[in-house]
């Protein structure tokens, strides 16, 4: 095939359905699950993507037999189509009045017994045509690649943790300062206080998430806390996941776990809120650039009362948060 980097004379235009096989196939880097991505055949994908490249008069990809790969004029063509693309999409939000029977409206909750579950209640009131369903992602960094991937519509979590080229994709509103707490074993010498101040934590190695690859703004977070204080992250492990495993990891290894004050309770460990200074855990609704449905609006109506409700923006005079997450957190579309 002939390739050009200037393109073909005479382009006037391009389909909107080619630039879409284009973007599925640039985010997946897989042609079979950019084809389930957009419920399509592969063959029919491959077709699309080389009439894309005929037209443009330039090759978009590297293929091997082990991987794919954007050449450098893919990605000289992906902001453009992702412009393009969204361009059309708020195009033809603008014009379409969303039926009551609408897709459902997936929204990462994050983790169950969060105050998150209570925003999308609250939606439920403000929005009983649509239909929105709880997905449970845990972590901000893995669910943005949900969103931008169409597999989910909204989460919430630490929007200043995600890379900056994955901000500029997804659209944000500041929901809540919250307090920051540690979970530890009942027998913890620290388990006894109702409180547990900063300082009282040097020594101790405390499991953050390090090595998840779903949540490393979280990590992120406690090294930006932890810094200078003598307190230590623990190494990478794997997720403990249900509440006896909860169990039997704190009790194997004894490691206190940073999390929000609304971590659910789980047996054989209490949890202590933090003080002196207040660690403030930055939580936003985010969701998809361009993506329109009345159950976001919903959502971002829930998350506004609520947090009026419940004082959830409000920073007590001793809190501590970054100051990059407390420009983002004064700042929404």
């Amino acid at each position: 095939m002939a390739t050009s980097s200037s393109g073909p004379r005479g382009l006037r235009s391009v389909e909107p359905r080619l630039l879409r096989a284009f973007l599925a196939v640039a985010d997946e880097l897989h042609f079979t699950r950019a084809a389930a991505r957009l419920y399509v055949a592969q063959q029919a994908l491959s077709r699309d993507i080389r009439r894309l490249e005929r037209e443009l008069g330039a090759e978009l990809f590297g293929r091997t037999t082990r991987q794919v790969t954007l050449t450098a004029d893919g990605a000289r063509l992906l902001p453009y189509a992702r412009r393009a693309i969204e361009a059309q999409d708020e195009l033809l939000a603008a014009f379409t009045r969303p039926a009551p029977e609408a897709r459902p409206l997936l929204v990462d909750v994050n983790s169950p017994g969060l105050v998150n579950e209570r925003v999308l209640a609250r939606a439920r009131e403000l929005a009983p045509d649509c239909e929105l369903m709880a997905r449970y992602e845990s972590g901000l960094t893995g669910a943005a690649a949900e969103l931008l991937a169409g597999r989910i519509d909204v989460s919430f979590g630490r929007f200043a943790g995600l890379d900056p080229a994955v901000r500029e994709r997804l659209a944000q509103q500041p929901m809540r300062y919250e307090p920051m707490a540690v979970v530890l074993p009942v027998d913890h010498p620290l388990a006894g206080l109702d409180a547990v101040p900063l300082d009282r934590l040097a020594g101790e190695t405390i499991y953050a998430g390090a090595g998840n690859p779903r949540t490393p703004e979280w990590t992120d977070l406690a090294r930006r806390l932890f810094a200078g204080r003598g307190i230590g992250i623990a190494p990478p492990a794997p997720l403990a996941v249900g509440e006896e495993e909860f169990r039997r990891i704190m009790a194997k290894y004894r490691n206190p776990v940073l999390t929000g004050v609304d971590f659910p309770a789980m047996p054989g460990s209490v949890l202590r809120p933090i003080v002196d200074p207040v660690p403030l855990s930055p939580v936003s609704l985010v969701w998809r650039k361009g993506r329109k449905h009345p159950g976001i609006q919903a959502l971002r109506a829930a998350a506004s009362g609520l947090a009026e409700e419940n004082g959830w923006l409000r920073r007590p005079e001793n809190g501590w948060i970054p100051a990059t997450d407390a420009l983002i957190m004064m700042s929404h579309v």
